[in-house]
């Protein structure tokens, strides 16, 4: 049986598949530390799971609006605007299974065959996947180390064409822990000003995960409003990634046509989901935010022990939970059959012989870099760094 021509542009994500390797090592026996997947590893607040219990029986197991419930979108607008000072009504906002849904739809429903979609590197994985799929063409603006991985006005201006229907971007951003701070978005801003065609992805599921104080949105420039789409969700900030809940705000024509889009997919998201997400929309944040100083503290110990590690080079992430170090002086080195050639390979190295689980840069774009999550234990984080700085030294 032939398959749909469509699933030549999807493939399986390297954070999944690096996850999935470490997996089956760890079940031959093999002492692996997994920094593949990003994935806070507390429980959720006990809160929120009580509120799910609570759902439970009070009888939340029929099929919830395709949208979300709403008292759930208007405690989204609520935060919106306590936390950003965005405003959004609640019928600008959609819940779906998780932000990756949320982006999909978006982009589903912007981009057409041959649109053009600029993308800064590094980006997540899934952006030019989900591009593809719509039959879009995207487009990369390469940002390097020394601009802390960040577009800068000149550059986004330089990559608009005619053709040019989207841009999308992360801040905090997953890989490198950039943040845009307001003048850099301010400078963003004035460029999108001069292309009304050009609309605006804004991928802030890592909010709470910012290291540098207040999380600044593009959506705060009241000129851009009506072409910006703020996609968020609860697996980072909340510990809640099994939950499976994101939602997009944005111009009332475009969730509309997300609604009309996910009512064909998946119709709403998770009942018992959705009621503990009111709970965490309007409860006490202090367990997010104490879990926000945890990995400032794993952090400053990552970026540390990777410092210290000659052929190394690496920025100060002040978001998210990723450090993103640039490899490619070890390219060309070997340790008896293992040679590194490139970035896979110096993954693989560090899987075979440290056992520790990274993913190449190449995924998000730049096949110089590898991305360690330090969602991690202290005990484990030690463990990995110990073993990585052990195996890079035994290369020549």
């Amino acid at each position: 049986m032939q398959l749909a021509q469509r699933l030549s542009s999807i493939t399986e994500p390297q954070t999944i598949k690096m996850a999935k390797m470490s997996r089956e090592l760890k079940a031959k026996g093999v002492n692996v530390v997994d920094l593949s997947l990003g994935e806070p590893d507390f429980r959720t607040p006990e809160h929120i799971c009580n509120a799910a219990i609570s759902a439970i029986n009070d009888g939340y197991t029929k099929y919830p609006p395709v949208a979300g419930f709403p008292e759930l979108l208007e405690s989204i607008s609520l935060k919106l605007k306590r936390d950003n000072n965005l405003e959004y009504a609640a019928n600008e906002i959609i819940v779906s299974t998780g932000a990756k849904q949320s982006l999909a739809n978006a982009i589903l429903c912007l981009v057409d065959p041959g649109d053009e979609v600029l993308i800064p590197t590094p980006y997540w994985v899934t952006y030019s996947s989900l591009v593809q799929f719509a039959g879009g063409i995207p487009k990369f603006i390469e940002c390097n180390i020394g601009d802390d991985f960040k577009v800068s006005p000149e550059q986004l201006e330089a990559h608009i064409s005619p053709k040019t229907k989207l841009f999308i971007y992360s801040s905090p951003c997953n890989p490198t822990g950039s943040v845009y701070s307001r003048a850099e978005l301010e400078g963003l801003a004035a460029v999108f000003m001069k292309y009304p065609q050009v609309a605006i992805i804004s991928d802030e599921i890592y909010e709470y995960i910012n290291y540098t104080g207040r999380h600044e949105s593009i959506a705060a420039f009241s000129e851009l409003r009506d072409r910006v789409v703020v996609v968020n969700g609860f697996s980072k900030g909340f510990a809640m990634t099994g939950w499976r809940l994101g939602y997009l705000a944005g111009p009332r024509n475009i969730v509309q046509a997300c609604e009309r889009l996910q009512a064909q997919f998946t119709s709403g998201a998770n009942s018992i989901t959705q009621r503990a997400a009111i709970v965490a929309m309007q409860g006490d944040l202090a367990p997010t935010y104490k879990m926000t100083e945890a990995f400032k503290q794993r952090r400053d110990y990552v970026i540390g022990a990777l410092k210290k590690i000659p052929g190394i080079e690496i920025n100060v992430p002040h978001g998210a939970f990723y450090a993103f170090p640039e490899v490619s002086s070890f390219f060309g080195k070997s340790n008896g059959d293992a040679v590194i050639r490139n970035d896979e390979d110096f993954s693989m190295y560090l899987l075979d012989k440290a056992h520790v689980a990274t993913v190449c840069g190449s995924a998000f774009g730049n096949g110089r870099y590898i991305r360690i999550s330090f969602a991690a234990s202290m005990t484990n984080l030690r463990d990995a760094m110990e073993r990585i700085t052990a195996a890079l030294g035994e290369l020549h």
